[in-house]
């Protein structure tokens, strides 16, 4: 173990058990009453009932996504589905891409596990540069100059399926992902946690709230997670931590304004690697390379990320019928990296070594190409909205008018050093690598929108609700490049529209339908310097929301029809640069079930099939078949059963199963990826202020390829990882 990862995980442990010893000591102390007796502490209550509040068990009731506005989720004329922080605390996710393990529609982690980044694909498309927001506000992402968000900084996850640009701008036309933050109680809260996994990475955490003075008027949250030590990956070690604070003031009912920051830091290693199809998917001469196989060099592999945000919610209420809203966040991030990455099979009779899908030396060498890079990102977004709840005749409407603001500017340099090549037999590391980066980019590149949007959520004849959008966008962009051909500038307007129609019987059952068209700016121009055109996108979507009315339960089921436009695609005359000539067509059924079916039993079930076809392309060869990386089918199940009473009392055991369909490793479908079916175990006590859980995810440790990008970028999915966590509550 190196000094850097003996010291974190000393740290970590050693913190945790200070931490734990004093608040044993301390709650002790504090529920002795002056007579010895026992004080008994209210459970904690943030914002309950609220589309941002905490979800009760498994089942949520209202939601902010597919609408601003806090809205029941049957009431949303598109596919939503929202994890609460019960379910993630039930399966430990320790990065937002496994949050959605047991989602439909949701591909996460497609590229196996990977601490630096999260990849979630919805629908088909890639949400992970633009469908990822925060509290309402876009993490918008370009290249390298992506943010990171520890789910145990979270509150819930929501993820609304289909385009989503008449209320959040340009984004995945497939769907984004909304992460809500833990925020102010007003109930004490004190927790702490230490785990520790089988990889041998410890982590230590604290979440603590409440009020600061008596009348409530100013309440805190303060969260906070350090974790460190090793991988699956032989020889990779990482460090990584956060701290949220929040803070509420709220002087009477119908003011607030919350501020909400974030602190994140990382040094890593890298795990995994871009490993080819034969050796990972299939098996050549020597078998396949071990998935713990490290393909950088210790002596010259870094990954450091340092990231802040500051923002705040404001909100008043000028009467019972209307509300102003104002959200508003500044982030900033600096990352380096620099590492060692193979790119196939080594041939030391070529001059350029790479790209071989066989084997070609004694001892199976991968050829290694050096990469580095260096970005910095500032981002700022503001978010203005009036909501007015009125009656026109037989009609009530929920209306809602918005203006929204993002800024978003990156300086990077990207660039190549000479790299060795490597064994994954018979690996020996320390042969120098070139010291001498030399750079293909330097760009500066920014980009402002500027959008106005319109929704109107109509009530008529007691159970029809007929929800209306509309939204105008201008984006401006600019780039210039020292190095490389980067270089452009354009302006661009979009329009962006949705209706959706339901109706609510009285049973719980409400079906919709809707239509909705979106948006997705696009970086970068062809070879003639033109810009690129925003990706478009139509929806047609049709389902049935059940909210059974004898248990606690939310049952969806959908179809749904989506077409992309202005797909960019390679230009087969000009090699390294692209056109818009593509489209792509999703199009599938997506059902799931949420319950806490009794207080002892909560539960998930999901299925999705789909068929994703590209329509158009510069290659012909592609016409008609699927893209890579993403599966069709995905299927899974999980259930949570604590016994409430007798000698097993507090014990919860708790299962899942997923099944993740084939794909490909490329576009012509030639190589193909198999599916895998999973297993997932768990169990918890609740011991007074104590619970205690073990996670096993992948029991039965079945190697599998998560997917590929490409025949030499092929990705191993977690092996068997065991979890065990202890927390305190006082």
């Amino acid at each position: 173990m190196d000094r850097r990862v003996g010291v974190c995980v000393k740290l970590s442990m050693g913190t945790a058990s200070g931490l734990l010893m004093l608040a044993a000591a301390t709650a002790a102390w504090a529920q002795e009453g002056s007579n010895g007796g026992t004080i008994a502490l209210d459970p904690v209550v943030v914002s309950g009932g609220t589309g941002t509040g905490p979800v009760t068990g498994y089942v949520a009731k209202k939601t902010t996504a597919g609408s601003k506005t806090d809205t029941p989720i049957e009431k949303i004329p598109q596919s939503v589905t929202v994890i609460g922080r019960d379910q993630l605390e039930a399966r430990q996710p320790q990065k937002l891409d496994e949050v959605f393990y047991y989602t439909p529609g949701v591909t996460g982690a497609p590229y196996g596990y990977d601490p630096r980044t999260n990849w979630v694909f919805i629908r088909g498309f890639d949400a992970s540069q633009t469908g990822i927001f925060l509290d309402g506000l876009p993490l918008y992402q370009y290249a390298f100059g992506s943010f990171y968000v520890d789910p145990y900084a979270l509150e819930r996850v929501e993820v609304l399926r289909g385009p989503s640009s008449t209320l959040y701008g340009g984004g995945n036309l497939g769907g984004i992902l909304n992460l809500v933050s833990k925020r102010p109680t007003d109930e004490p809260l004190h927790r702490i946690e230490a785990g520790i996994n089988s990889w041998g990475q410890a982590s230590t955490g604290f979440d603590f709230g409440g009020k600061i003075d008596e009348a409530g008027v100013w309440t805190y949250r303060l969260t906070g997670r350090i974790a460190g030590g090793g991988y699956e990956t032989d020889k990779a070690r990482g460090f990584q931590g956060f701290i949220a604070p929040a803070l509420t003031y709220k002087p009477n009912d119908a003011t607030s304004l919350t501020l909400l920051a974030n602190y994140t830091n990382m040094d890593l290693d890298h795990t995994g690697g871009f490993l080819p199809y034969y050796g990972t998917v299939k098996p050549t001469r020597f078998g396949r390379i071990p998935r713990d196989f490290y393909s950088a060099e210790p002596s010259d592999d870094l990954y450091r990320r340092s990231q802040a945000m500051i923002g705040y919610e404001f909100k008043h209420d000028f009467n019972d019928a209307w509300t102003f809203s104002q959200n508003v966040r500044y982030a900033y991030l600096d990352t380096r990296e620099r590492y060692a990455y193979p790119y196939g099979y080594y041939n030391p009779d070529a001059d350029y070594g790479g790209g071989n899908p066989l084997p070609l030396t004694p001892d199976n060498e991968l050829y290694r190409t050096g990469f580095a890079h260096h970005t910095t990102v500032n981002t700022f977004s503001v978010d203005n909205r009036l909501e007015g709840r009125f009656d026109t005749g037989p009609l009530a409407h929920d209306l809602l008018f918005g203006l929204d603001y993002k800024y978003y500017a990156i300086n990077q340099m990207q660039g190549l050093f000479n790299a060795t090549p490597l064994s994954p037999t018979d690996p020996v590391y320390g042969a120098p690598q070139g010291g001498v980066v030399t750079p293909y980019l330097r760009q500066k590149y920014t980009m402002h929108q500027l959008g106005a949007y319109l929704q109107d959520q109509i009530s008529f004849a007691d159970n029809w609700l007929l929800t209306l959008n509309g939204r105008y966008d201008r984006v401006w962009t600019d780039s210039t490049a020292s190095v490389g051909n980067a270089n452009f500038n354009g302006v661009e307007g979009a329009f962006s529209g949705r209706a959706g129609l339901s109706y609510a019987f009285a049973n719980g059952i409400t079906p919709y339908v809707s239509v909705s068209r979106g948006f997705n700016p696009v970086i970068g121009s062809n070879f003639a310097g033109q810009p690129f055109k925003s990706e478009t996108g139509v929806q047609y979507e049709a389902g049935v929301k059940y909210r059974p009315t004898f248990f606690d339960g939310l049952i969806t089921a959908a179809y749904y029809d989506l077409t992309k436009q202005n797909v960019v695609t390679p230009d087969t005359a000009h090699p390294f640069f692209s056109n818009q000539l593509g489209e792509v067509r999703s199009r599938g059924v997506e059902v799931e079930v949420q319950a806490n079916v009794t207080d002892a039993l909560k539960m998930t079930a999901a299925f999705t099939a789909s068929q994703i076809r590209i329509k158009k392309d510069t290659d012909p060869t592609v016409i008609g078949k699927r893209p890579n990386v993403v599966p069709e089918t995905t299927a899974s199940l999980w259930a949570d059963y604590t016994f409430q009473d007798g000698v097993l009392q507090n014990l919860g055991l708790q299962g899942g199963i997923r099944y993740i369909g084939s794909s490909y490793a490329d576009n012509q479908n030639i190589y193909k990826v198999p599916s895998a079916t999973l297993v997932d175990l768990g169990m918890h006590y609740k011991y007074k202020a104590w619970d205690f859980a073990v996670n096993v995810n992948n029991v039965f440790n079945k190697r599998y390829v998560a997917g590929c990008s490409g025949i030499y970028s092929c990705n191993y999915g977690a092996g068997r990882v065991a979890t065990l966590k202890a927390s305190y509550t006082w």
